[in-house]
């Protein structure tokens, strides 16, 4: 009878083992929101991020928190982020207040794979999204050199902080690489473009890359709207993919869900936005959202 007893035991134990293994651990996000106060002219009692927060905790495989500049570490301390695979980030008016700390700990560990990042709208001046596009652009720079010259390469940056400026349309775009005197010179990436509207007027989006998994769901061609108006070019790295592309009525265009790879972990910068409009209470751009955090989570 105790043999039967442990056989039995023994068997019950490698099916629950099993099982746990068979069963995906949810994505864990953490929903970072600047949090102004024009936001709830658009989503009332709650901010953008805990909007956006409550669609993902709703939908199944996610456990998301909210945290703000107000948060204890700014919501980025190390045992946080230790316990998050996705930072979903807003921010429009307080890019400067997160602490050079709390940026580097985020970008280094989306570099070594253990964090995806997504970037809405007006945080293409985020300090982290910034960092990350720096990065990518050094990675790129050292790309274009011949491999045998790359271990011994000198070089210099500039527009290390570019938060603030903005571009003419015929301004040089960034990121940018020359060779002089045997150094080689890389002018960071901007992260902007030359032209904006606040109108609210709707944006026609086409679905470029249906069979990507960010597009699950997604019609081939819908509009936001209401939504701020962004104007190519944008001063970022070339892509890996542009899932996304928005036009307006007036003619303006902008690569608005563009993905890259920084170091071993995945960065999407989704367009859409702007606090005043209630773009994130419309079922495309909510798709979008979960969409992208599923698939820039670290594998398991």
């Amino acid at each position: 009878m105790k043999q039967i007893l442990a056989l039995f035991t023994v068997c019950l134990l490698a099916w629950l083992t099993a099982l746990h293994a068979a069963t995906p651990r949810p994505v864990r996000v953490l929903m970072w929101d600047e949090q102004q106060p024009e936001q709830k002219r658009a989503y009332g009692e709650r901010f953008l991020g805990e909007t956006i927060a409550a669609h993902l905790t709703a939908q199944s495989g996610f456990v998301v928190k909210n945290a703000s500049l107000n948060s204890p570490g700014q919501g980025l301390d190390d045992a946080t982020l230790n316990d998050t695979d996705v930072v979903i980030w807003w921010s429009h008016q307080k890019n400067p207040f997160v602490t050079d700390e709390n940026v580097e700990r985020l970008v280094t560990r989306v570099r070594e794979g253990k964090l995806g990042f997504i970037a809405l709208h007006s945080a293409h001046w985020a300090r982290p999204f910034v960092r990350l596009m720096q990065e990518r652009a050094k990675d790129d720079a050292l790309a274009q050199i011949p491999s045998a010259e790359r271990a011994t390469a000198k070089f210099e940056y500039f527009n290390q902080n570019p938060l603030g400026k903005v571009p003419r349309r015929d301004a040089p775009l960034t990121p940018a690489l020359r060779q002089e005197d045997g150094v080689w010179k890389l002018t960071l990436p901007g992260c902007i473009f030359p032209a904006y509207r606040g109108d609210g007027a709707p944006s026609h989006v086409t679905t470029l890359l249906p069979d990507h998994p960010i597009a699950v769901g997604l019609p081939a061609k819908w509009d936001v709207k209401q939504t701020e108006m962004y104007d190519e070019p944008f001063h970022v790295p070339k892509p890996d993919a542009v899932v996304f592309e928005e036009r307006w009525d007036k003619g303006e265009h902008f690569r608005s869900g563009c993905v890259w790879q920084v170091g071993k972990g995945r960065v999407f910068y989704f367009r859409p936005g702007h606090e005043t409009f209630p773009v994130f209470k419309q079922a495309e751009p909510l798709r979008v959202v979960e969409n992208a955090a599923r698939w820039v989570a670290p594998e398991k």
